[in-house]
């Protein structure tokens, strides 16, 4: 079982230190960086560290069929989501602001200057923009734009709406959004077709390619008549692949595919999104939509719970081969899923309270028990990378650790901290004593059954969640809970108050799960820096605030090289960990999938992303089996 989505952060520099940072990053930001070719002139791609995989004159992404049969109706729950958007329910079309519950793929209605490559780890492709311009010293993206983009009302798109989309993000969009934005210092039309964007230095190689690849394109005439910070359930007007069609608030929208669209041809398109509808289903339970794939309402389901995927899937559609499973390997960094303890609470601000509270979560108990030994441990916040800091830290990675050894727990320079390994028992009785020890030196003391705080206050813990598929999960951790005295509790809310509470932070402890790119860009700061930690819908869920891991992150963000951003980002990995701001749950290194047998897909899937309905397509003696048949 897994949760997706989101971000987390901490904490702040001493000035010295913080001033060095920031005079640094700006030299290393040179031209170099972005791809082979040297010089200024237009390009047609962007790479943070090295040579592009394809060149000016390529025809299509290797992951594609190119000659995709285009058509027919892709309906499924969304498995990943972002900013604002929700699973579960959706109130609103706006997806990029902070305000209300979205529905997953509103994406799909918008362009951008340029997109990913998912077999390359951060190189992006021009779209909307035909190439860009680098300035030598990297702090200036000139976008020379495609003149037949268009809007779907007709209208042309033009410079004017890039800027005007860059500046309005940065003012009004969601914080995961508008906070790594602060680096944008202008957006300048040059004419027409060519906009400037400048940053202020300070920003990493990646997050350029980032804000060009990933950030939505609005028009200026639409937002300037309309509110843009304001949930509305009227669809935008936008100029993507597709547009919001048919909706019923709580139970499903349609993205229709735009027959006219002005980039169809373009080879950063070519062989993807390939369905006419691609139609997000919503479902309150787990189970419900499980029932609702089963009798084919839904024909594609990514499987997140390990019982239903071991012992559900015996369903008549199954046995008679309608239905079939897959598994298909996922080599991103698995990232980080855990329950995070909300250290904006005075009762989780010791981290002997925090370390405490890991020991009475049984794994190896659960995975044998509830997972079907489907899972591994997590261990680290760059789970199945480089990236995860392993052995005692050595050379580069110990230089960087040892200005800061007086403001760390010795631990940072042992072994990477670990969650414990238990007997297995459900009940491991040496695991909750070294838990009991630790909440004695943190002045916590029994008062017959229940733990009382240094505040004299009985220690009471809520987990919030908006499922109830994850109570059988919590409960045995709850049952070791109480045990140590503790009076823990499981609330679930519905999916609008749940987002609700995790913008305000409002709760003791949620869990989540959130996942980095191959190639570490600004927006981790809102996962683990100061100035995140006290943002309404900021991804620092743990309330994360420390000095040094505010410098790792400037280091992380300044590398030169992907094994300096490695070596950074292994030493950020141990400070996280030594810091108990989480209790790490499980992970797996695939996408499990069920599907009615009726599509059609690419033999090998791109190794950095999974994107199912960019990429595959109805086969049509597929589907017309599976029709005649049901």
């Amino acid at each position: 079982m897994t949760n997706r989505q989101g971000p987390d952060r901490r904490q702040v520099l001493k000035l010295s230190a913080a001033t060095a940072l920031a005079t640094a990053s700006g030299p290393l930001l040179s031209r170099a960086a972005y791809a082979a070719g040297g010089g200024t002139g237009p390009r047609h791609g962007l790479s943070v560290f090295g040579d592009l995989k394809y060149g000016p004159d390529f025809t299509h992404f290797d992951y594609v069929n190119p000659d995709a049969p285009e058509g027919g109706t892709f309906n499924f729950q969304a498995p990943y989501w972002s900013f604002n958007q929700n699973v579960l329910t959706y109130n609103t079309f706006n997806s990029f602001i902070l305000k209300g519950d979205a529905p997953p793929r509103m994406e799909l209605c918008f362009d951008t200057l340029m997109v990913r490559a998912y077999d390359e780890p951060d190189a992006v492709y021009g779209l909307v923009a035909e190439s860009v311009e680098v300035s030598e010293d990297g702090n200036r993206f000139i976008f020379n734009l495609r003149p037949e983009a268009k809007f779907h009302d007709g209208s042309k798109l033009t410079a004017e709406d890039v800027a005007f989309s860059m500046l309005l993000l940065k003012e009004h969009g969601h914080p995961n959004i508008s906070q790594p934005m602060r680096v944008l210092t202008d957006a300048e039309v040059l004419d027409e077709h060519r906009v400037a964007l400048q940053f202020d230095g300070t920003q990493s190689r990646n997050y350029p390619l980032g804000v060009a690849a990933g950030y939505p394109i609005f028009s200026k005439r639409y937002y300037t008549a309309y509110d843009f910070e304001q949930s509305t359930l009227t669809p935008p007007l936008s100029s993507g692949p597709y547009k919001v069609g048919k909706h019923a608030v709580g139970r499903f929208v349609e993205y229709h595919k735009v027959n006219d669209y002005w980039a169809n041809d373009l080879p950063v398109l070519r062989g993807q999104k390939n369905f006419q509808i691609v139609r997000v289903e919503f479902f309150r339970e787990r189970q419900v939509a499980f029932e609702a794939f089963k009798k084919g309402t839904v024909r594609y389901r990514e499987e997140f719970s390990s019982k239903n995927w071991a012992t559900e899937y015996n369903f008549p559609a199954v046995e008679d081969g309608r239905v079939v499973t897959k598994v298909f390997p996922d080599g991103r960094p698995s990232g980080a899923q855990g329950w995070f303890l909300n250290t904006r609470r005075d009762k989780f601000k010791d981290p002997r309270v925090r370390e405490a509270l890991g020991y009475a979560f049984d794994f190896e108990w659960s995975n044998k028990n509830l997972f079907y030994d489907l899972y591994q441990r997590t261990q680290s916040y760059f789970e199945n990378s480089k990236m995860k800091a392993e052995g005692v830290p050595q050379g580069a990675e110990l230089a960087l650790l040892e200005p800061y050894r007086d403001q760390l727990p010795e631990a940072v320079f042992g072994e990477p901290v670990t969650p414990p390994v238990s007997d297995g028992s459900g009940f491991d009785r040496g695991l909750l004593r070294q838990a009991n020890e630790l909440l004695r030196e943190a002045g916590y003391t029994r008062d017959g059954s229940n733990l009382v705080g240094p505040d004299g206050k009985p220690f009471t813990i809520e987990f919030l969640n908006n499922t109830t598929s994850f109570e059988r999960i919590v409960n045995p951790f709850i049952k070791n809970l109480k045990r140590l005295g503790v009076d823990a509790t499981f609330r679930v809310v519905d999916g609008a108050q749940y987002q609700a509470r995790l913008n305000e932070f409002d709760f003791d402890i949620a869990s989540r799960r959130f996942a980095f790119s191959a190639t570490l860009s600004d927006p981790i700061r809102e996962y683990w820096t100061t100035r995140s930690a006290s943002v309404p819908g900021s991804s620092n869920l743990a309330g994360i605030s420390d000095p040094v891991i505010d410098a790792l992150t400037d280091k992380v963000l300044a590398a030169q090289s992907k094994e300096e951003m490695v070596t950074a980002a292994r030493a950020i990995d141990r400070v996280l960990r030594a810091g108990y701001y989480w209790i790490p749950q499980w992970y797996k290194n695939t996408h499990s999938v069920a599907i009615w047998d009726m599509f059609g897909f690419p033999p090998e899937p791109p190794k950095y992303f999974f994107p199912v309905e960019d990429l595959w397509w109805i086969d049509p003696e597929k589907a017309k089996i599976i029709e005649d048949a049901g």
